[in-house]
């Protein structure tokens, strides 16, 4: 099962139970109790308290991990599950140091079996109470649980997610300092992008996760809408009230992209195959973006809440607008 199609159904069921937070904040940073040892932090309607930093944190699903390592927080993490794609080169080598749990779904008793004091969910799936895995269980084996907040957001998820999310792991870990100069380089990533397609043609852009029957594509709740947008694109899709959904090829023939934007990923056809099968479908031979041979390419983890959101502005606005960066 692919991760987004499966977080997809996962998202419903976790907002149904949880309390999910409002506007664009998703996750409200922590605050320090009685000694600066102790973390409260109230996560998709969970309440967290930690009384020390984790020491052996699992991360499940890759922008979990890969956030804890920008944080310099390789040596807390003991182990890793279900990688999206290969891991930044920048971490890689931090990354495949890291035991592997699983390179798809870990049972509950293979993430027990690293010790772990602190569990990282990257989808919501990794909680997922049909699996055995709920957030519950861990607790009552004395493991603390985080879910990233994209997926119990009731409001679309954007760049201050991002800082947000990334000052909330840091005052978890205890190391707080670190956040500032991180968010200060994506911040300026992100101007500098914005900036270089400032009053460009915007383009009308198409997101193709994956699916044959119907498209599966990016709604207007996940980053990736605001990656479209900052990158000088308007996502055809981005009326749609969820992070995932599936569409039809005919709606997609409606709304005319000029650009089709592939997500690449593992467990899914290589971007090659997928844009052969794009262009194998007659009802899409008119479409702008099919006829021209227009084309872009981001990496699932570039369009979820983690740290490589800001620096994929700049990656999906230089196929975009390329005439803007010679």
């Amino acid at each position: 099962m692919m991760p987004s199609r499966r977080c997809l159904s996962s998202v419903a069921a976790v907002m149904a139970a949880l309390v999910s937070l409002t506007g664009c904040a998703a996750s409200a940073p922590p605050e320090s109790g009685a000694t600066s040892a102790v973390v409260s932090v109230d996560n998709c309607g969970e309440q967290i308290r930690l009384e020390a930093p984790p020491q052996r944190a699992v991360g499940y699903f890759q922008q979990s991990v890969e956030l804890m390592l920008a944080l310099g927080l390789g040596e807390s993490v003991v182990a890793t599950v279900y990688p999206d794609n290969p891991p930044l080169p920048r971490y890689a080598e931090a990354y495949r140091s890291i035991p592997q749990l699983s390179n798809k779904d870990a049972s509950f008793e293979q993430v027990l079996s690293a010790a772990p004091d602190f569990v990282y969910g990257g989808y919501a799936s990794a909680f997922d109470d049909t699996a055995g895995r709920s957030r519950r269980a861990f607790h009552d084996a004395g493991v603390a649980t985080y879910l990233n907040p994209e997926y119990c957001a009731t409001e679309p998820i954007t760049m201050d997610d991002v800082h947000t999310e990334i000052r909330t792991i840091a005052a978890i870990f205890g190391v707080p300092e670190r956040a500032d100069a991180l968010v200060e380089e994506m911040r300026d990533r992100v101007a500098a992008a914005a900036a270089a397609v400032d009053g460009v043609r915007t383009a009308k852009i198409f997101v193709y996760d994956s699916g044959e029957d119907t498209a599966f594509t990016a709604g207007r709740q996940g980053i990736g809408n605001q990656i479209i947008e900052l990158a000088g694109g308007t996502n055809i899709f981005g009326d749609v009230e969820d992070t995932f959904a599936d569409v039809s090829w005919e709606q997609v023939v409606q709304r005319n992209p000029d650009v089709i934007v592939i997500y690449d990923y593992f467990g899914t056809p290589s971007v090659e195959d997928k844009w052969a099968f794009l262009q194998s479908r007659p009802e899409l031979a008119g479409v702008p973006a099919i006829r021209d041979d227009r084309y872009a390419v981001l990496t699932l983890q570039d369009a979820v809440l983690g740290v490589r959101a800001p620096y994929a502005v700049e990656t999906l606005a230089r196929q975009v607008h390329p005439e803007r960066f010679r």
